[in-house]
């Protein structure tokens, strides 16, 4: 088994890169719609998000964060940073935060943890490069 697909308690397959491609598609969907859906395909019911600047729960709660946050950074894509690293139901992950002009004046990390469907039901951020204020 590869180092990001590895066995879950109840013997199903959790992928680590899968769940790490989901959850930035997410932050990635600019229609509510869309935006909707994917954060259902990526997160469980009542998964959480906790970084230095946000603590939410739920799809609601994610949705409204993903939004608020392509209202303050329009037309930035996140990207993933380098290969996901994951084991058990847990994965880490770095991205950036893409301007239309090719920069990245946002980067950082976060550390997911799985339900055996591979959706992400907490995630803890981290903030490595942010612009000046």
């Amino acid at each position: 088994m590869s180092q990001n697909v590895q066995q879950g308690a109840t013997g199903q397959a959790i992928d680590h890169a899968a769940a790490a491609e989901r959850y930035l598609a997410a932050w990635n969907a600019t229609e509510d719609g869309a935006r909707d859906k994917a954060v259902a395909a990526a997160f469980a019911e009542g998964a959480t998000y906790t970084d230095p600047l946000a603590d939410v729960a739920g799809h609601d709660g994610l949705a409204a964060l993903i939004d608020g946050a392509q209202q303050q950074f329009p037309g930035f894509v996140f990207r993933p940073l380098g290969a996901v690293d994951g084991h058990h139901d847990i994965a880490r992950f770095g991205w950036e935060l893409v301007a239309p002009d090719g920069s990245a004046p946002v980067a950082g990390f976060d550390v997911v943890r799985l339900a055996e469907d591979g959706r992400i039901v907490s995630v803890l951020g981290f903030l490595d490069r942010v612009p000046a204020a």
